[in-house]
C-alpha cells in the first residue's frame, strides 16, 4: 500500500471537502471553501459526517488529518445564513444543537477511537476552535489565532467548545477566552491555554500534520484505539469506572486476543520493527 488516493474509494461529497491520504493508513479532509475562510455550511458539515462515518469503519485507515484551504482553517459558523435565520424569525438553534449527536461541523463533539490531528493554517474562529478543541494533536502556524468569540456576536459556544476548553485550560483560562472572546495567538494557545501540541512556520503545518500521523501510524492501530478510547473515558467517568470500562471494552479485547500483540513482541525479541496488521472488525 502506498497511501495514494487511489486505493481507497470514498463516499461521494461536494466540493467543499477536499480528501486526499498523503500517507499510508492516513486521511487528510481539507475545508474547501476558501473565500468564505472556510465558515461551516450544512453542506460541508454533511460531507464531514459522511466522510468521518466512513473513516471510523475503515480499517486500512488510522489517523486522519484536518486542515483548511487558503488562509485560514475555519471560520466558525456562516454568520450571514444565521443572521438571515434569526431576523426572519427562525430561531431553532436549542433544537438543532441538541439533535446534532457530532457537533460543529460533525466533530466538535465526535467520539472517534482514532487519532485526529489537526493542521491549523491562519487560524480558527469560534466553531472552528470548538473542532481544534476535540482534536487529539494541534500542529498551528506560528502566525495562526483561535478565539471563541461567540459572545461577541450574542451566541454562545454551545457545540462542545465549553466543557472542552474547561478540561483541557482549566476554568480561569477558559473563562478567560470565553467571556471576552479575545483572540490569543498560537504561542499563547500552546503555552498558557494549552490546547496547541506544536507551533511551527505556516509553510510546514501539514507537512508537521503528517509526520506527526506517521510516528501514530508506526504504532500498533490496536493498542493506539484502545488508548484513545481510555482517554475518552477518562473524560466522562472518575478514574476507578473509567479504568474498568477500558479493561473490559471490546477495544481491549481486541489488543490483547489479536495478531497484533503476537507481532509486537515478537518484532521486540528479534530486534526488528513491527508489520502491523489493520484492525479486525469489532
Amino acid at each position: 500500500m502506498t497511501g495514494t488516493v487511489e486505493l481507497y474509494s470514498p463516499p461521494p461529497h461536494s466540493e467543499q471537502l477536499l480528501v486526499s491520504f498523503p500517507a499510508e493508513h492516513v486521511m487528510m479532509l481539507t475545508l474547501n471553501r476558501p473565500q468564505s475562510r472556510n465558515a461551516m455550511t450544512l453542506q460541508m458539515q454533511k460531507d464531514l459526517e459522511t466522510l468521518l462515518d466512513w473513516f471510523s469503519e475503515e480499517s486500512a485507515l488510522w489517523v486522519v488529518i484536518l486542515t483548511g484551504a487558503g488562509k485560514l482553517f475555519c471560520a466558525g459558523a456562516d454568520l450571514i445564513e444565521w443572521n438571515k435565520d434569526q431576523q426572519s424569525g427562525k430561531s431553532e438553534e436549542q433544537e438543532r444543537v441538541a439533535s446534532n449527536r457530532y457537533g460543529f461541523g460533525s466533530i466538535s463533539r465526535r467520539q472517534l477511537i482514532k487519532p485526529i490531528i489537526a493542521a491549523v493554517n491562519g487560524g480558527a474562529y469560534g466553531g472552528g476552535t470548538e473542532i481544534v478543541l476535540n482534536c487529539d494533536i494541534v500542529v498551528a502556524g506560528e502566525d495562526a489565532k483561535f478565539a471563541l468569540p461567540e459572545v461577541k456576536r450574542g451566541v454562545v459556544a454551545a457545540a462542545g467548545g465549553i466543557p472542552r476548553i474547561s478540561q483541557i485550560s482549566g476554568h480561569h483560562f477558559a473563562a478567560e477566552m470565553l467571556l471576552t472572546g479575545k483572540v490569543v495567538s498560537a504561542i499563547d494557545a500552546h503555552v498558557r491555554f494549552h490546547f496547541v501540541n506544536v507551533v511551527v512556520p505556516p509553510s510546514e503545518v501539514v507537512s508537521e500534520a503528517i509526520r506527526v500521523a506517521k510516528s501514530i501510524v508506526a504504532n500498533s492501530p490496536d493498542a493506539v484505539q484502545c488508548t484513545k478510547e481510555a482517554l475518552l473515558l477518562s473524560q466522562s467517568y472518575n478514574l476507578e469506572e473509567a479504568f474498568m470500562r477500558s479493561t473490559f471494552s471490546s477495544k481491549s479485547s481486541r489488543v490483547y486476543k489479536g495478531e497484533n500483540i503476537k507481532e509486537g513482541l515478537k518484532a521486540f525479541t528479534e530486534k526488528r520493527s513491527p508489520a502491523w496488521k489493520s484492525p479486525a472488525k469489532l
